[in-house]
């Protein structure tokens, strides 16, 4: 999260677009996010030129040679398409070469039509009207340092808490930091195969391309692993064509060239995939309209709702390889819910599946979007069962405070849930009254299929013990004397003093 001067310079680009008179928040920060592509996709390039010239070696990049397709106008723009150009240019200049040559350039990216990217681009309307606005946005933007990776997250992350709801299907942004926590917990590999249903501006497909380059650099150095990852390894899906964009921008930024992004109702019978994918991770959303009539049958075969919360983890089991993995982000209500479908869809995934862990989060995570109490469940599907024994986690802490602010503090968990999820074997002995226990799943199925952590908890209440109340009364009486003659000494004094 980004805090202090680079709030205020975000603040100032905010007031400025406003003052133009855009006030719609998401139009606002999808005109933020094709500058920011734009900026990105400079500093990328110089950094592969740069690169290219220390080794020795020829780099044909995006911007190396005129596309054969552009207008006599545009050939001539070319020069000044480049960020490190275009902030130069005066502001009437600046606006042209940008509505004529540069917006275009990218909705194709090059001339990359069959691209996912250009696809969700081609609505794209460049709505800065004002050469002087456009200016005053470029250079600010320009005085934020972005060679930090996570940076550009951040202010997504900020600028997205400027909308005061979540969206119409109850989508809520997931904190950069759950995202990374989760990520860490499931360890994807080159091999994977990775799908957000409801991607949104794609954080944790973003994640975990950051996790295989950190921590499998060398499937670079394997032609088919390198392919895999930059065309068949990601997938994404969302209603909003708006955040379609700027998820599709947030992949390719981080260095995904193809990624595979979809407008879909993940949920609907036109979905048909089955046994798709190794690894999901989500956080679906937990409320918001939904058209019954829609969903897919074999989705409501396995639990007969209208919540999407429910019917989502009914599609993870539907989509997932055998073998396949789930990390997923559930409201509370879906451990705990009597309705029959929550206790089918527990059910199913315990008895019929391999549930892993239950990670309880505080309430205060996803605000001030909302203040809803979430978990982290996390499990495997089989087919034939496989739940011995369920590891529960009571997170206190995410290194935030749990209110609106979302202050920094030093009180964070996160590091030791990673930590103890990667190593089980010593938590077998733990005590149900400390932070992290297992549960076996006998007594899982005794509760209901109730999966809420308080349910197995065990708190120690330590007896106090007061002094009689006569005492106590005696206390107060002597007390008061005191203070009494302590007040007469002091009236006496200030007598004494105006002699």
């Amino acid at each position: 999260m980004i805090t202090g001067e680079m709030k205020t310079k975000i603040d100032s680009i905010w007031t400025t677009l406003w003052t133009e008179g855009s006030t719609n928040p998401l139009t606002n920060i999808e005109q933020l996010t094709y500058l920011l592509f734009i900026k990105g996709l400079d500093e990328n390039e110089l950094t592969r030129e740069r690169e290219a010239e220390f080794l020795g070696l020829p780099y044909k990049g995006i911007f190396s040679q005129v596309p054969a397709h552009l207008t006599d106008v545009q050939k001539e723009d070319w020069p000044n398409i480049r960020w490190t150009q275009l902030k130069q240019l005066r502001a009437e200049e600046m606006y042209e070469v940008m509505i004529r040559t540069v917006f275009p350039f990218i909705k194709t990216l090059g001339g990359a039509e069959e691209s996912s990217f250009s696809q969700y681009m081609k609505d794209a309307l460049f709505q800065i009207n004002k050469p002087s606005t456009l200016q005053k946005v470029v250079t600010a933007l320009d005085n934020i340092p972005m060679k930090n990776r996570d940076t550009q997250g951040d202010i997504y992350e900020y600028l997205l808490s400027k909308i005061a709801t979540a969206g119409t299907n109850g989508q809520f942004r997931t904190p950069r930091h759950i995202i990374n926590m989760v990520v860490e917990l499931m360890k994807p590999t080159p091999e994977d195969k990775i799908i957000d249903p409801a991607m949104g501006s794609a954080g944790f497909l973003v994640s975990a391309s950051q996790y295989l380059r950190k921590n499998h650099a060398d499937l670079f150095n394997v032609q088919s692993l390198k392919q895999h990852f930059h065309n068949d390894m990601f997938y994404g899906n969302d209603m909003d064509k708006t955040m379609l964009r700027i998820g599709a921008m947030n992949m390719m930024l981080h260095g995904v060239d193809a990624p595979n992004i979809s407008y879909r109702d993940s949920l609907s019978e036109d979905n048909k995939e089955t046994e798709e994918y190794t690894l999901v991770l989500a956080n679906p959303p937990f409320k918001g309209s939904l058209d019954y009539e829609a969903v897919s049958n074999d989705l409501l075969k396995v639990a007969k709702t209208k919540k999407t919360e429910l019917l989502f983890l009914s599609l993870f089991l539907r989509i997932l390889k055998p073998g396949g993995r789930a990390a997923v982000i559930v409201p509370d209500g879906v451990l705990f819910g009597s309705s029959k479908a929550h206790k089918t869809i527990r059910k199913e995934i315990i008895d019929g599946n391999k549930l892993e862990a239950i990670i309880s989060m505080p309430s205060g995570v996803f605000k001030p979007y909302a203040g809803v109490s979430t978990a982290v469940m996390i499990f495997t599907k089989t087919g034939v069962g496989g739940t011995e024994n369920v590891w529960f986690y009571d997170m206190k802490a995410d290194g935030y405070s749990l209110d609106d602010k979302r202050s920094p503090i030093e009180t964070n968990d996160i590091a030791d849930i990673i930590g103890r999820f990667n190593n089980l074997e010593v938590e077998k002995d733990r005590k149900r009254t400390e932070q992290s226990f297992f549960v076996p799943v006998e007594e899982i199925r005794q509760q209901d299929y109730d999966l809420s952590i308080d349910k197995y908890k065990e708190i120690n209440y330590e007896e106090v013990v007061y002094q009689p109340s006569l005492e106590i009364i005696r206390n107060i009486e002597s007390l008061e004397v005191e203070i009494t003659a302590g007040l007469k000494e002091l009236k006496a004094l200030l007598k004494g003093s105006e002699i």
